[in-house]
Formats: C-alpha cells, sequence, structure tokens
C-alpha cells in the first residue's frame, strides 16, 4: 500500500492546523454569543424601523447595524472553517446549520434597513454621506440599487430564506466532500489511494505517467457517477440567480451579477474573449514543451499539470517556506512583512491533509481579527506560491480593516484578486534573483507558468468561457443538464488548446471539480485581478518605492473605490485592454525565454 494514506482530523498535528480559539476559546462560547443575535436584531428593528428619513437617525442606525454584523460575521466565519477542515464531523455540520438558521432570522429582522434607505429621500442620503467618512460606500451602493428595489416584504422573505437558497453550495460541497469516495487504483502492481485532495494535489501533478493517467481516469469513473446529481444542483443555483436578476428589473442575468462588482458588461467579455484568442498560442507551445521534455507520445488532458522538470521540483517543508516568504514580501517593506509573518507563530494556517477537508485553498477575513487560510500542504514549491497568494488576501483584509469600516470593505470581485496574486509575482522575481543556473531559472518561470498564470489564465478563464455559454442559455430560458454541460465544458476546452492536446475521457467532467460556478461571475475576476497584478508588478520593479507606496494605499482602501478607481490609484488603466494585452505578451515572452532555456540545458 502507497504512504499516501489520508489522515483523519483527529490523527493530524496541532502544529498543522489553524487556531481557531483566536475567536472562541471553545465552542461553547460560539454558542452563547450566538444566542444574542436574534435579540439584538429585534432590538434595532423596534428602534429604528419605520423611522430612517433623515440623515442623522441613519447614521446611528448603520453604527448599531455595523456592530452586529461584526460579531455575526465573526460568527459565521467560526461555524464555517471549523466545517470547512472536516466536512465529515457531524457537530461541524449541525453548528453551521444552526448558525444559518440564527443569521437568516437576523437579517430578516435588519432587511428593512436596505429597504427603507432605498426608499429614503435622496436628500438625507446624500446628507449622511456627506456628514460621515464611513458609510459613504453603502449610502452610494443604495443609491445604485434604487431602480432594482424590490417590495420591503419580498426583501424579508429573502433575507429569511438565505440558507435555503444557499443550499445548492452546500450540497454540491457534501457531495464532494462527504459523499463522494474513490476506490484505491492498482499500476504495475502498486495500489495507491485516491480522493478529491489527492488528486488535485499530487496524482494530477505525478511525474510517473502511468501513475497520471490511470489517476485520472479513475477518478473520472467515480465523479461520473455524480454528474446528474451535481447537475440538478448547479440548475437550482442558476435558476435561483435567473429568477431574482428577472424580480429586481435587470436587463439580463449578466448586468445582474456584474452589478456587485461595479463593472460592466464590455470588461468581462473582454477578459474571456482576448484570453481564448490571444493566450491559447502561447499556452498551446508550453504544453508541446511539455510533452516533448516528457517524451510523450502525445499529450492528453491529463498531462497539462506536470511539472517541465519534475526532478527539479525541490520539496519545501513548512518552516523552509519561510525564507521564501520572507524574500518576496520584503519588497513591501517592514510593516507589511511583519504582519505576514504572524501567520506561523499564530497558526492562521491550516496545513493539514486530511479526510473530508475543503480542496484548494482560501482566506477568510474576519473584521477585527486575524484572517485564516485553508491549504493542503504537499510539500511541493507549488504550495509556497499558494501560501504566498493566500497571504496577500489575509493582509489585503487587516490592512484595509485597520482603515475603513466593515461596511467599506467589500472589495469587488473583479479586483478582490490582484492583492494576492502579485505576491506570486514577488515570489517569482525574488527566486530568479537567487540564481543564474539556467535550469534553475527555467523551473522558476515553468513554476510561474504552471502556477500563477496556469491557474488563473487558464484554469478559471477557462471555467469562465463555460460559464458564460451556459448563462446564455439560462438567459434564453433553457436548462442545463449534464449532458449539456459536458458538452459546453468540452467546446471550451477543444477551442483553447485545439489538437494540441487530445482532450481524455473525464475532461468534460472537469466543470464537477470546482465550487466557483455557485458564486456568480467569480471565475472570469481571477485574470482581472492577475492583470492588474502584472501591470503594477512591472511598474514596482521599474519605479521602486513610489510605486510600492501606492499599491500599499491601494490594500488599505478597501472597498471604498471601484475596481476602476483602485487599479487608477495603484498606476493602472483598466477602461483600456491594454493591461490585458500586456499581460499576454508577457506570458508569451516567459514561455519564449522557457524555450530558450530548455534548448541551452539539452546541448549540455
Amino acid at each position: 500500500m502507497s504512504e499516501k494514506r489520508l489522515l483523519e482530523r483527529w490523527e493530524v498535528e496541532e502544529s498543522l492546523t489553524w487556531d481557531l480559539t483566536r475567536l472562541y476559546s471553545v465552542p461553547e462560547e460560539f454558542e452563547k454569543e450566538l444566542k444574542t443575535f436574534i435579540p439584538k436584531s429585534e432590538e434595532i428593528q423596534q428602534k429604528y424601523e419605520g423611522g430612517l428619513n433623515a440623515s442623522e437617525v441613519i447614521l446611528h442606525c448603520l453604527e448599531d447595524y455595523e456592530a452586529l454584523l461584526q460579531k455575526v460575521s465573526k460568527a459565521g466565519t467560526y461555524s464555517f472553517l471549523a466545517s470547512s477542515v472536516d466536512e465529515t464531523n457531524e457537530k461541524n455540520q449541525q453548528r453551521v446549520a444552526k448558525a444559518q438558521m440564527v443569521f437568516s432570522k437576523v437579517m430578516g429582522n435588519l432587511s428593512f434597513i436596505q429597504s427603507e434607505l432605498k426608499e429614503a429621500p435622496e436628500k438625507a442620503l446624500k446628507e449622511a454621506m456627506e456628514s460621515t467618512g464611513s458609510y459613504q460606500v453603502i449610502l452610494e451602493d443604495i443609491l445604485r440599487s434604487k431602480p432594482f428595489k424590490l417590495h420591503r416584504e419580498v426583501e424579508k422573505t429573502l433575507a429569511y430564506l438565505e440558507p435555503v437558497l444557499e443550499a445548492p453550495y452546500q450540497i454540491y460541497n457534501q457531495a464532494k466532500l462527504a459523499d463522494l469516495s474513490f476506490p484505491n487504483f492498482v499500476v504495475e502492481g502498486q495500489e495507491y489511494p485516491l480522493s478529491f485532495v489527492l488528486f488535485e494535489n499530487d496524482y494530477q501533478m505525478d511525474p510517473d505517467v502511468k501513475v497520471r493517467r490511470e489517476a485520472f481516469r479513475c477518478f473520472s469513473k467515480e465523479l461520473r457517477k455524480y454528474r446528474n446529481t451535481m447537475a440538478s444542483t448547479y440548475q437550482t443555483r442558476l435558476q435561483q440567480e435567473k429568477i431574482l436578476s428577472d424580480l429586481r428589473g435587470h436587463q439580463n442575468i449578466f448586468d445582474y451579477l456584474l452589478f456587485s462588482q461595479k463593472v460592466d458588461r464590455s470588461l468581462y467579455d473582454r477578459q474571456i474573449d482576448l484570453i481564448m484568442e490571444e493566450l491559447a498560442p502561447h499556452m498551446r507551445r508550453y504544453a508541446a514543451l511539455l510533452q516533448q521534455q516528457h517524451g510523450l507520445n502525445k499529450m492528453t488532458y491529463a498531462d497539462l499539470k506536470i511539472s517541465l522538470d519534475p526532478e527539479y521540483d525541490p520539496k519545501v517543508t513548512i518552516e523552509e517556506s519561510k525564507e521564501y516568504i520572507k524574500g518576496a514580501l520584503s519588497i513591501l517593506g517592514e510593516d507589511y512583512l511583519d504582519l505576514v509573518m504572524r501567520s506561523y507563530d499564530e497558526r492562521w494556517v491550516d496545513f493539514a491533509q486530511n479526510v473530508g477537508k475543503s480542496t484548494g485553498g482560501f482566506c477568510a477575513s474576519i473584521y477585527g481579527h486575524n484572517s485564516y487560510i485553508l491549504l493542503s500542504w504537499s510539500g511541493l514549491m507549488s504550495e509556497v506560491f499558494t501560501l504566498v497568494h493566500e497571504l496577500g488576501h489575509a493582509a489585503h483584509g487587516m490592512l484595509s480593516a485597520d482603515e475603513v469600516s466593515l461596511l467599506e470593505m467589500g472589495v469587488s470581485r473583479y479586483f478582490v484578486e490582484a492583492p494576492s496574486t502579485i505576491n506570486e509575482l514577488f515570489l517569482t522575481n525574488y527566486l530568479v534573483k537567487k540564481s543564474q543556473d539556467p535550469r534553475f531559472k527555467r523551473w522558476v518561470l515553468s513554476s510561474m507558468i504552471a502556477n500563477t498564470y496556469y491557474h488563473n489564465f487558464v484554469t478559471h478563464l477557462l471555467e469562465a468561457a463555460y460559464q458564460r455559454e451556459v448563462y446564455k442559455l439560462i438567459d434564453q430560458g433553457d436548462s442545463v443538464h449534464a449532458n449539456t454541460l459536458d458538452k459546453l465544458k468540452k467546446q471550451a476546452l477543444k477551442e483553447f488548446w485545439g489538437d494540441g492536446v487530445e482532450l481524455s475521457e473525464g475532461a468534460e467532467l472537469t466543470w464537477m471539480r470546482q465550487p466557483h460556478y455557485y458564486d456568480g461571475l467569480y471565475p472570469y475576476t481571477y485574470s482581472a485581478g492577475l492583470t492588474v497584478a502584472t501591470a503594477v508588478n512591472q511598474r514596482i520593479l521599474t519605479e521602486g518605492e513610489p510605486a510600492v507606496k501606492d499599491w500599499l494605499e491601494v490594500l488599505k482602501s478597501g472597498g471604498t473605490l471601484d475596481p476602476v478607481g483602485l487599479a487608477k490609484l495603484a498606476g493602472v488603466d483598466i477602461t483600456t485592454d491594454q493591461p490585458l494585452r500586456d499581460t499576454i505578451a508577457y506570458i508569451g515572452s516567459m514561455v519564449d525565454e522557457i524555450e530558450s532555456l530548455t534548448a541551452e540545458i539539452n546541448k549540455k
């Protein structure tokens, strides 16, 4: 039996887990505070409902609302974090369900705030905006959303139904992380365990072609058994979004989903269209190089995540990762570096791999507290890229919280990945300077292509291209089923990879592997954020301290500006397609250099 057996949560070393006692010392403390939320929301409701028509009252109400929201968001994140590391734990699931019911009641009680503010005289709202330095963003959003408001009783009902409306995402996670199990597979007499985490973090990058392709085959075979259930779950989410779009009077579902991102359709379409057309040739060249270097008779979809030089892919311990994080992020100054390095001693990060743990990585920022980061540490350099990425989110959330109110923290999805992906670029800059050895330099550049740019400009962008076609059908009044989703995903993959990559059976099921589809137009924003990050990185390399200072101001600004305004503050103009074209050209130049270095190495 392979040594890759996945541990149960109780078997994991505590040092590899995050410390949730920084939020609540014991679960009973969480339970105690949870009981206070409904009475407090009723108190606010009794105090303000029916009276939000004067600026002074509006501001007092928002102060009380924010104070309660800080506690509610802390409790909600706590229950979510506990569940995310072990979806098989029944107590965790019960705690999440209980919290959601409480929150739905709270938000139902407080739904009058949004409704009354949308009905309030514009004069009162504008006077409130002029009188406050804390709530301008939410008041601006209220003015923006006036044309799309529903009757207050409808808004209240929707708030109460929030746990039900979020059910598709919960069902997906339960199916994926708790119910779906994979049998072991055998390659040349050796047995290997298989799970979502093991496949995503290990096997799809395994240098042994037989292990890699057999893992993909077995993974896809089991995944296929759930395709109809997951398709129905996804269809439910899509129907919900379409209904809400129509109810609120948006012209189409795209406008509805982009409204909260504060960008128009042209910026959304541009990311997908330009990348599908102009990046694809560069990535096909990179795929061909992978095929050549690994001596593969054909390049299949199961081979796309392998390292260009797996024998040179260094193992990295968690302790060793500190050196890389320090080296990469010192460019942003001592205060920023001190902040992120606290993550190790204060245990912000859950590094463990265990049964029932959510796949991938994420960061949860909690107003007034440290952020929390979920990883599944594989010991490969790619995990350092993921860690530095999530630390970017963590620092962004904490720096913003020091400067703006909770109600101004929300950054547009279009921009939110910039503070994280730029840290990956800083890591690459640092690594490239460590050695002039062509093999090391090629490894660094290929890691950047295979991790940062592949993840954001290929994996998530192809999700976005597929997702756009799904939403087009939904917007026309059609429905989608498993066969439709398979077909649309395969079309997107084929369009991007062309004839250079054979789409292995199971490639069409990639839509089943990510939860991003349950969160609106999220996938395309990864490439949008990285486009801004690439432009800012180039500016910092060219201009130095002034560019760093501007970037730190952006991180402290939270959601006080829209994406165009935040990018402008960082010295980037996203009203044009130039930053995106420059980023694609930059990726192409990296592939050029990797090809050149490979030729040099192969001559030796």
